[in-house]
């Protein structure tokens, strides 16, 4: 088998951050003494984020890019997106649980500094993939290269973290003003994966009706939805006339970590970035012109 090697900026910027995200999570197992369950999702961001892009460069290496069973016009970007989201995700809250606080010199702490270094190179690294990936005007590309293909990553990443802070039914059960809020997550989080799906495995052709159409009134749907949730949320978490609490509780002040407030706080905000994301699609998915090869 051949090995087909051709140097480019893409290819650099790939082993860049093959190696970034190599070096932070071999580092953070290695010596961080990492004991909370935030440690083991954040080497998972790194690992996986490394396999990802292995197996990305050896199939572009051996040039099996045709019998892979995905599209490659929409696999390597999207996996990118992903994986920048995850690194920046696991660059956040990383040293927010092992290095804040810590005082003076010792190796731990040094290891954990080394791992938060890597893995916000390791962003950047995906960032800049991403950049050079993405679709340019006049370009022939596949949907996921183009704006609204991004975006509609980002939605679901976003969406992703909103169920990560919801999981303790206490945030949503008091009403059901609150349980039709998680319906819309729900609802436009799996449409959006069924679209990511439906372009890295070129089945979009099999619909029954035009897959641009499709992405215009989802785009539209879906903004209505997380306007109604984006104003819901806050009023029946926030306003004390529906049981809501207005003030931060003092008790979050001695928590560990983040309190249901705290939760309640964070949904509504990513509930409002979700809305922007999804208008932004909106607009995009009504000028886009897409060519499919």
């Amino acid at each position: 088998m051949a090995v087909v090697l051709h140097s480019s900026p893409l290819l650099w910027t790939r082993l860049a951050a093959l190696v970034f995200s190599c070096v932070a999570f071999s580092v953070a197992v290695h010596g961080a003494r990492l004991n909370h369950g935030t440690g083991d999702w954040c080497i998972f961001c790194w690992a996986f984020s490394f396999a990802g892009t292995l197996l990305v460069i050896l199939v572009e290496l051996f040039g099996l890019q045709t019998r892979a069973p995905v599209s490659w016009r929409n696999f390597p970007i999207t996996f990118a997106c992903y994986a920048a989201l995850l690194c920046l995700s696991a660059s956040i809250i990383f040293p927010l649980y092992f290095l804040k606080g810590s005082t003076g010199q010792s190796e731990v702490r040094d290891y954990r500094i080394v791992s938060t270094v890597f893995s916000c190179l390791a962003t950047i690294a995906y960032m800049s993939e991403v950049s050079i990936s993405k679709a340019h005007p006049g370009e022939v590309s596949g949907y996921m290269a183009t704006a609204p293909g991004l975006l509609k990553v980002c939605e679901t990443f976003v969406a992703c973290i909103i169920f990560v802070f919801i999981s303790d039914t206490v945030v949503y059960s008091r009403h059901d003003a609150l349980k039709y809020c998680l319906a819309v997550y729900c609802i436009c989080f799996i449409l959006s994966a069924i679209i990511i799906i439906l372009c890295i495995g070129e089945c979009t052709g099999c619909l029954p009706f035009p897959f641009a159409r499709f992405l215009s009134a989802y785009a539209l749907l879906a903004v209505i939805l997380y306007l109604s949730a984006t104003i819901i949320w806050p009023i029946f978490n926030f306003d004390p006339k529906n049981g809501g609490m207005k003030n931060r509780p003092y008790e979050c002040s001695t928590t560990m970590g983040l309190c249901v407030w705290d939760k309640l706080m964070a949904v509504a905000v990513l509930t409002a970035v979700n809305f922007i994301l999804y208008l932004a699609d909106l607009i995009y998915s009504a000028r886009l012109v897409f060519v499919s090869a």
